[in-house]
């Protein structure tokens, strides 16, 4: 991995950690619109997952990871950023050690 490489795709952690999110949260329906509908679960209401691992997701959790969707992803994967709580909770989940947070750049 290069040093200019997100974290995030070594990872995966966030978008494997439950059924239940990535959920749709502040979209419009024109930005949903452009989701492909086999990626959005059956209530419409978040990404369709395979166990808990969101469908859009593609390689493997913990060594190489990439959205099938990145550019039009849901408001709620914007917002994940690496060391975040959510991100530290769900890399405890897969067994990974949790990244450090630069506070400096805050």
């Amino acid at each position: 991995m290069t040093d200019d490489a997100s974290p995030c795709q070594a990872c995966g952690a966030c978008c494997s950690y439950s059924s239940n999110w990535p959920r749709f949260t502040i979209e419009d329906d024109a930005e949903l619109d452009l989701i492909p509908e086999k990626f959005v679960n059956a209530r419409q209401s978040g990404m369709r997952c395979d166990g808990d691992r969101c469908s859009a997701l593609t390689g493997k959790v913990g060594e190489f990871v990439a959205c099938g969707i990145y550019e039009i992803r849901p408001e709620v994967c914007r917002t994940c950023m690496p060391g975040d709580p959510e991100c530290a909770m769900a890399r405890r989940r897969h067994r990974l050690p949790v990244l450090a947070v630069d506070n400096d750049s805050a």
